[in-house]
């Protein structure tokens, strides 16, 4: 008892996702002494789900290995051809079947707003009552903890990134290759090219206070739901999607060029100007977005994103602009560099 309570312990000391999920299946290695143990999301637009795996660790290895959260989804295996993942996911349930000599035994790991991947665990000999008990339970202050995580890291009303959260992961996302401590995953052709670039874009909703004047804040928080929603079905599974307050969000997403980025902001923006919010009727967009550069802060990057989504919204709204393209066509000035200077 005493070791599982030293793992309950460690599983819930941090506050990095990445790190639980290594932790959780490092106890649970530990504990059951299986074959392997893995935690594996379904992740992409639905019709095309793929298995992401956020951490797997074998039976007399060292360090626990993973997918980068940055994969291309088209290199991800495709949800059907784990069709016991799918089974467990969409009954809500444990399955245990033997397959190929060892016994595989499934559970759905379940956040506050849906089913959102399995933990599984393959061993020599059927897993005991006792033992598939034991996993729920420690699932169950898993799921209890990473509701804590959602309730202190992310909106209340879009289920959005905070703007709390945004500096940490920021810094963390651009100050390297953001894989799990100690992962040897092979990154082999599910790693991208390395000339792929982060982008931060800024997001405001055009004219948002007349919908709260003409309609009352209930109608406007519902646009902002139905807003988070349409950025969630534009953008991809690992692209970082946050509420910063108001009718203001915003975009931390890798891609390897402008054009890719201006076409991702460009189909939410097309996505927003065609769909029918009940009441408010139409509604529009204004992007801003800036490449993040060798040395940025959250707040320098953060900076030029916010002027030229003024830039959008002084010349007409409902448009993206490019912070580069801007500076490059003449109709704004680049004084990054001088103030960056003035700060010593």
């Amino acid at each position: 008892m005493s070791e599982v309570v030293d793992h309950l312990a460690e599983l819930t000391g941090f506050r990095d996702r990445d790190v639980m999920d290594v932790t959780l299946v490092a106890a649970l290695r530990d504990l059951l002494e299986p074959l392997s143990v893995g935690i594996f999301r379904c992740v992409g637009e639905a019709g095309q789900e793929r298995w992401l795996t956020r951490a797997h660790l074998c039976a007399g290895e060292a360090v626990a290995s993973a997918d980068p959260l940055w994969s291309d989804p088209a290199t991800l295996p495709p949800a059907q051809a784990y069709p016991l993942r799918v089974d467990c996911m969409r009954n809500h349930s444990i399955v245990q079947v033997r397959d190929k000599g060892q016994w595989l035994t499934l559970f759905p790991i379940i956040t506050e707003r849906d089913v959102v991947g399995v933990l599984e665990i393959s061993s020599a000999d059927v897993l005991p009552n006792q033992s598939q008990r034991m996993v729920c339970s420690v699932l169950r202050i898993y799921h209890n903890f990473q509701g804590l995580l959602d309730y202190s890291e992310r909106d209340t009303l879009t289920g959005l990134l905070n703007r709390r959260t945004f500096d940490e992961s920021f810094l963390k996302a651009v100050s390297g290759k953001p894989t799990l401590v100690g992962s040897t995953a092979p990154l082999g052709r599910r790693q991208l090219h390395d000339e792929s670039q982060y982008w931060l874009g800024l997001i405001d909703i055009d004219h948002f206070k007349l919908v709260n004047d003409s309609f009352g804040h209930l109608i406007g928080d519902e646009v902002l739901l139905l807003l988070s929603r349409l950025m969630r079905n534009s953008f991809r599974f690992h692209d970082l999607l946050y509420r910063f307050g108001g009718e203001e969000f915003v975009v931390l997403m890798r891609c390897e060029s402008e054009d890719h980025a201006n076409q991702a902001f460009e189909r939410l923006r097309l996505n927003t100007e065609q769909y029918q919010f009940p009441q408010v009727g139409r509604i529009t967009v204004s992007v801003g977005f800036a490449r993040v550069r060798a040395g940025d802060t959250p707040a320098t990057a953060f900076d030029r994103a916010d002027k030229a989504v003024y830039y959008a919204k002084g010349s007409g709204r409902n448009q993206v602009c490019s912070h580069a393209a801007l500076i490059e066509s003449g109709q704004m000035e680049d004084h990054s560099q001088v103030n960056s200077m003035e700060l010593f």
